[in-house]
């Protein structure tokens, strides 16, 4: 990672609802961390769920890559990285890296989101407070 990239985490520890009867976190439960990464990203850049809908758009997943490396188990605390991808396109992506206790790669996934006004309409065009936020955000870093 370089200077000017967007990057934050947050650390989970694995609960006993989210073991299967192997011991091992189910597959599905990786996605509740990568919500924990990106709600982390959006509270350390401002750029929240809430915030995105009070400008008046919504930022559905529309596509979701996971590569499963190791198992995390039953009381295992992990890092979530995630880092913001910069596109032109009208959209959110993310890249992400889950890390064990011993630095070791667990995960690494990336997720798209598209904007969509409140009323459900896919926007082809960025958001003018999205664009605002890009030029806080890249220009200050770069």
């Amino acid at each position: 990672m370089t200077d000017n990239e967007l990057v934050a985490e947050t650390t989970i520890r694995v609960r006993f609802d989210e073991v299967d009867a192997l011991g091992i976190v189910w597959h599905g439960h990786y996605l509740k961390y990568l919500e924990d990464a990106r709600e982390a990203f959006g509270k350390k850049f401002n750029l929240t769920y809430m915030g995105v809908y009070g400008n008046g758009f919504s930022i559905p997943l529309v596509n979701i890559n996971i590569d499963y490396k190791l198992p995390l188990k039953y009381e295992d605390t992990a890092k979530v990285v995630i880092q913001y991808i910069d596109s032109d396109a009208a959209k959110l992506m993310f890249h992400y890296t889950i890390l064990n206790e011993s630095g070791e790669v667990v995960l690494t996934a990336k997720t798209t989101q598209v904007f969509l006004s409140k009323s459900g309409e896919l926007q082809l065009l960025m958001p003018d407070f999205f664009k605002h936020w890009k030029l806080q955000n890249l220009c200050k870093k770069q």
